[in-house]
């Protein structure tokens, strides 16, 4: 069943978080996960029609959003990592993981996705330039002020030496003026989606964001 959503979360961006949380008690199952596997399939009978809208007139400004859950996990308190990309406002690319050692702050926690994040635009910038598409200035929506003071202020490193090394070449990207840093309020964090169990408002609100809509 897992196998089965999996394959499905390359259509289905709002199960993917759930899905995620479920597979890894795939090796020791209980009741209760079980039971959460079927929900996930309720959830998909009940929005059978639900798909992902991709507009001919979107324009191609790249654009993400980064976010992560400090310690959500609470079986070993490690750090749920969640982000997106837009063309426009299309969808194009999304992921959702447990970050692999516990952080020590939410700074930490918040800095790592977005160095990850990073990566993944910086790999888009290269396949868009093999269509002969050149972006610029790809900004990185993030609701941590700390981690972007962090990205731009290299004050802030030698409080950070305990952060992986690889996590610091975000810094130069955003010196050179490949990425920008913005931050947005909590309440619009659309990765919030990827990271955390949200209630049903919100869960509605930031699925229309990611483009998905009922067609028939």
């Amino acid at each position: 069943m897992i196998g089965s959503l999996l394959y499905l979360t390359a259509s289905r961006p709002d199960i993917l978080f759930s899905v995620c949380l479920c597979a890894r008690f795939q090796s020791n199952p209980k009741e209760s996960h079980l039971f959460a596997v079927k929900r996930i399939f309720k959830y998909l009978a009940y929005t059978p029609t639900l798909r992902l809208w991709y507009s001919r007139d979107s324009s191609f400004d790249l654009h993400s959003y980064s976010d992560a859950d400090f310690g959500g996990y609470k079986v070993d308190r490690k750090s749920t990592s969640g982000s997106c990309q837009y063309l426009g406002s299309m969808l194009v690319s999304w992921f959702s993981k447990k970050q692999n050692s516990v952080d020590l702050s939410t700074t930490e926690a918040e800095y790592i996705v977005v160095g990850s994040c990073c990566a993944q635009i910086h790999w888009q910038k290269q396949q868009l330039v093999d269509y002969g598409i050149c972006v610029k200035d790809v900004s990185i929506k993030c609701d941590n002020t700390s981690s972007i003071c962090l990205a731009k202020n290299p004050v802030h490193h030698s409080r950070t030496k305990h952060i992986d090394i690889r996590y610091h070449f975000l810094r130069e990207h955003v010196e050179s003026g490949d990425i920008v840093l913005e931050y947005i309020p909590t309440e619009k964090q659309v990765t919030d989606i990827f990271t955390k169990p949200l209630d049903e408002n919100s869960f509605s609100k930031f699925r229309r964001e990611l483009g998905l809509c009922e067609l028939e």
